[in-house]
Parts: C-alpha cells; sequence; structure tokens
C-alpha cells in the first residue's frame, strides 16, 4: 500500500507541475498584445539592436518614374540624412529648425511606410480597434483587420485612419489610408515582395489595384550593432 500511495502523490506532482508550465504559457501569450504580435511577426525583437537604416523611396505612376528620396537614419541618436537628386540635407530631430520641417515630413511619412508594423507600438497615443475577419479590398481574401486612428492634435496628419490587413501569421497584406478619418478610402495599396534585412521584415512594393501605381523601396539596409 505504501508504494502504490508513493506513486499517487509523485503522479500528483508531476500533474500539478504540468499544468503550472501551461499556465505560465497562457499568461505569456496574454500578455503579448495583438499589435506586439503583427510587429514581432516583422522581427520587432531586432529592433533594439538596430544603429542604422538605409533606404530609398519611390514613387512610379505610368510613364513617370519617380526621383527618389534616399534615407539615411541613426535610430539611436535620432540623426538623419536625406538626399534626392543634388540636395542633401542633414538634421538631428530633436534639435531642428523651422527650416526642417518640409524634410522632417517626408521623413515621417516615408519611415512610417516601411516600418508599418513597429508603428502599431510606437504611437502609443494612437487608438487601436478590435481585429474583425473580413474581406480585403484588393485580393478579395478572408483577413483580419484592424484600424489605427490618430489623434485630432498633434503629428503632421492628425485624425487619419488605417485599416490594416494581416493573415494568421501576423504578416500585413493591404491597407486602407483614411484621410481624416472619412468614411470612404484616400489610398488602398498591398504589402508585398517582403524582404529580411538583418532579420526584420519589410515589403518592399506597395501597389494600388487597377492603376499603374507603384511605391517602391530600394537601395534598403538596416545594421545591428557589434
Amino acid at each position: 500500500m505504501k508504494p502504490l500511495y508513493l506513486g499517487l502523490i509523485c503522479l500528483l506532482l508531476v500533474f500539478n507541475c504540468k499544468s503550472d508550465r501551461q499556465k505560465i504559457q497562457t499568461d505569456d501569450d496574454l500578455n503579448t498584445t495583438l499589435v506586439e504580435k503583427i510587429a514581432n511577426a516583422h522581427g520587432f525583437v531586432h529592433w533594439k539592436n538596430v544603429s542604422e537604416v538605409k533606404f530609398t523611396f519611390q514613387v512610379d505612376r505610368d510613364t513617370i518614374k519617380g526621383n527618389g528620396r534616399s534615407w539615411t537614419w541613426l535610430p539611436k541618436t535620432d540623426k538623419i540624412k536625406m538626399t534626392t537628386g543634388e540636395t542633401s540635407i542633414a538634421y538631428t530631430r530633436s534639435k531642428m529648425d523651422s527650416t526642417h520641417i518640409g524634410v522632417d515630413q517626408e521623413f515621417i511619412n516615408d519611415k512610417f511606410w516601411l516600418l508599418v508594423p513597429f508603428q502599431l507600438v510606437w504611437d502609443s497615443a494612437a487608438e487601436i480597434s478590435q481585429p474583425i475577419f473580413t474581406i480585403a479590398p484588393i485580393s478579395k481574401m478572408q483577413l483580419n483587420m484592424l484600424t489605427i486612428t490618430y489623434p485630432n492634435e498633434g503629428g503632421y496628419t492628425p485624425g487619419d485612419a488605417y485599416d490594416i490587413y494581416y493573415d494568421n501569421d501576423f504578416i500585413i497584406r493591404e491597407w486602407v489610408f483614411r484621410k481624416g478619418n472619412a468614411k470612404e478610402p484616400s489610398l488602398t495599396t498591398t504589402f508585398e515582395n517582403y524582404k529580411t534585412y538583418n532579420g526584420i521584415k519589410i515589403a518592399t512594393a506597395h501597389k494600388m489595384a487597377n492603376k499603374n501605381w507603384n511605391l517602391n523601396f530600394t537601395d534598403v539596409s538596416i545594421t545591428l550593432e557589434n
């Protein structure tokens, strides 16, 4: 009887330990928010080690090829350099003056397109909706969708909203931009041609439906600290 009694105790201990492990895993899952899951699916865990980001933002329309804006960004110090054509401008965001506002607006726009999944985490003042499962506007696929809405005051484009469509792996596939949170879309594009740079996953191409309009990222490089 004694060996049987000891065996039952051991079995109960094993069961309780297993249950505790399962509970811990469940709690960890609950502590990972939806926007963090989307950011992490695009490599957000590596961002803390990023020392330099380079990219060229270019929009081609019909037969007109865009000149493009090339950026070098040091996120640790927020130093930025923009080059377009023969023009080159460098500044630090924390020390910029009125002469840099126009360039900074372009940087914020271009960086937003490049790192949308991370903006969901960074833009803590924005409101994030509950996700729904719906039909994406371009692919007509069933995708998850959340909406991020910016406050009516502050920033360069106050009150704007973005409907973000992502798959079950939390990868963004399409989005709709609605200026001023208008009901009708202002711009709808795909997220495609994903490439990975030192663990960070970036959609290097964005296209509109039934239009010869392409937004591309070229010359992308992401440098990590040694």
